[in-house]
């Protein structure tokens, strides 16, 4: 049983090696034809262009392998079928249960290695390859500009921020730059529009800017300002083609960036925002519908209900961290900036060994403005003397106490939905429109940022799970039709890729959306594809025992005539056989 077994693996492996690397190309070379703009013509050298092309290998390897299980299984079984070789078996009394066994070990154990794919290669190449695309971007500014965003242009020297950038042309509106190429003197220039190219020889950048003053202040007399009315000014930046530098620290990740685990605990930060978002949300409303106050219909209808979430993503990091793999790092928040600047000497040993004296401390009781030289955070003034003895007392090198937090206005009181606290009574009508609508954006935000994480969780698992469901499916549609052949294999993969990736990217939309819970629209494919396999199984045993049968176009005979035959009455059907006999 042993030699069987090795021997049908061995008819997979062929062509599951053949099918990964021919659709791999093709996806390879889709990628590269929507990215060959952005390659072409930088003067990149060729260690760039092969790492461009190495890290964009693992994003078509994740779409490209369900495919090519698939393939390899509807072509051996076709052509162990076809060759008489299933018949051979069974006549010596191999059930087709035993020839299925060591495919479906073999699946599962490519599923396995798949999830671990994409968790942990996919999203570091993912991350790579976004920074390394941002390098490349900066080699050619006109492709690197983004709306809103101050762009560094050349390094240290020039910064430039459009406020609309169109996108067929390199024409620019609302621009502001940022000189810092001479260190005695800060100059910022406004324009209303302006244009952007490259010189002939494609290294230096060259700046249109029309309607706009340029303002220039010294850096050793800040009083003095001297400002130029232009309405016409060329910029030229010499050296902006050929300055390409590998960014070596990029912390921001995007949700394909991510391992399951990273996502997941955004995933539970994003969920505890979308419950407060809620509270917050109905609160207002509550407090409009008191108030009489008339709200539109979009601010009425949002969602509010909590989305499901599977629990795939906190079981499989529970299981890691029981197995004590190693994790990629979350994004970590920005360090906290302390409100008051340490002017104290710390109490430690280094301290106690200063010999240099030390300022008087009685100094820092003057509340005069005049002492205070380095910016302190002020508190809000205390008029009541016995709430000057109760506030909290801002202390230098020390956490500060934050006051009690106020209630949260128009906060619902646990056990009483329909009371307001005292509070909402200060607010005018005026203002509880804009209220409703800011705790209505962060509610839709906050859902939209948790159905993003589940719905990437979800899809790196579903992915994976589709070589199992594959092989499933193609193993009884290749015996079921032994004299397919190829053009059995090209149809039937068409028409599977066709259906599964339509429905994965459906899904994805209507998920991140709220339309679909991301569990139901990521995992619909794989269990429909697997029903249908499994009713196929069920009926293994009616295939055609004989190589001379059981085509692709006895299929489409057996489908024309069983429509045919429905369509004929039944008196002509039994005039039609009396004549006949």
């Amino acid at each position: 049983m042993k030699i069987l077994h090795k021997y049908v693996l061995k008819e997979h492996f062929g062509p599951l090696v053949f099918a990964l690397s021919a659709l791999t190309s093709l996806l390879l070379l889709q990628y590269l034809a929507k990215r060959f703009g952005d390659l072409v013509g930088k003067g990149l050298p060729w260690s760039v262009i092969a790492e461009f092309l190495g890290l964009s290998i693992p994003l078509t390897v994740a779409l490209s392998l369900p495919m090519a299980v698939l393939v390899a299984t509807l072509y051996a079984f076709s052509r162990l079928a076809s060759e008489n070789e299933i018949t051979a078996m069974k006549a010596s009394g191999v059930s087709l249960r035993n020839v299925l066994t060591p495919v479906l070990w073999a699946a599962l154990g490519v599923t396995i290695i798949m999830v671990g794919f994409n968790d942990q290669i996919l999203p570091r190449a993912n991350h790579r390859l976004r920074t390394l695309q941002g390098d490349i971007a900066q080699k050619k500014p006109t492709f690197a500009l983004r709306e809103q965003v101050i762009n560094e242009v050349s390094p240290g020297k020039l910064y430039l921020r459009a406020g609309r950038l169109s996108q067929t042309s390199n024409l620019m509106r609302e621009i502001t730059i940022y000189d810092m190429g001479d260190p005695t003197l800060r100059r910022t220039i406004y324009a209303d529009s302006g244009n952007m190219a490259m010189s002939p020889n494609q290294q230096d950048l060259q700046l249109t800017l029309y309607s706009g003053t340029v303002q220039d202040v010294p850096t050793d007399h800040v009083e003095q300002l001297q400002r130029l009315y232009f309405n016409t000014q060329m910029i030229r930046v010499p050296g902006v083609g050929n300055s390409f530098q590998k960014t070596a620290t990029d912390n921001y990740k995007g949700e394909r960036e991510m391992s399951v685990c990273e996502m997941q605990r955004n995933a539970v930060t994003a969920h505890k925002q979308f419950v407060d978002a809620l509270k917050e949300y109905r609160a207002k409303v509550l407090l409009a519908q008191q108030r009489g106050v008339k709200l539109t219909k979009e601010q009425l209808t949002v969602q509010t209900r909590e989305p499901i979430a599977a629990g795939v993503g906190r079981v499989y990091c529970q299981l890691l961290a029981q197995l004590k793999m190693k994790q990629l790092l979350a994004q970590a928040p920005p360090p906290a900036v302390p409100l008051v600047q340490d002017t104290t000497p710390k109490r430690d040993t280094a301290a106690k060994r200063d010999t240099t004296p030390k300022r008087d401390t009685t100094a820092r009781r003057d509340t005069s403005a005049k002492t205070q030289a380095s910016p302190v955070h002020v508190a809000p003034p205390i008029r009541d003397t016995a709430a000057r003895a109760q506030a909290p007392v801002f202390r230098p090198n020390r956490f500060l106490r934050q006051p009690p937090r106020p209630a949260v206005i128009g906060s619902v009181v646990p056990g009483r939905p329909d009371t307001v606290p005292p509070g909402a009574q200060t607010i005018s009508n005026e203002v509880i429109p804009g209220q409703v609508e800011s705790a209505r954006l962060q509610l839709t935000e906050s859902l939209r940022s948790l159905n993003g994480y589940e719905v990437e969780i979800q899809k790196k698992f579903a992915l994976a799970a589709a070589c199992f469901i594959f092989v499933l499916l193609g193993a009884p549609i290749a015996l079921r039709f032994p004299r397919g052949g190829v053009g059995l294999t090209i149809g039937v993969s068409l028409v599977v890729f066709g259906i599964y990736y339509v429905g994965l990217i459906a899904g994805e939309s209507l998920a991140r959306r709220g339309m679909l819970p991301p569990v139901v629209s990521m995992w619909l494919a794989n269990v429909i594809f697997g029903l249908v396999a499994l009713v196929l199984l069920g009926r293994l045993g009616m295939e055609s025992g004989s190589s001379r049968s059981g085509d692709l176009g006895e299929m489409l005979d057996t489908i024309r005539y069983k429509f045919r035959r429905k369509r004929v009455p039944p008196a002509r059907i039994g005039t039609a056989r009396t004549v006949e006999s």
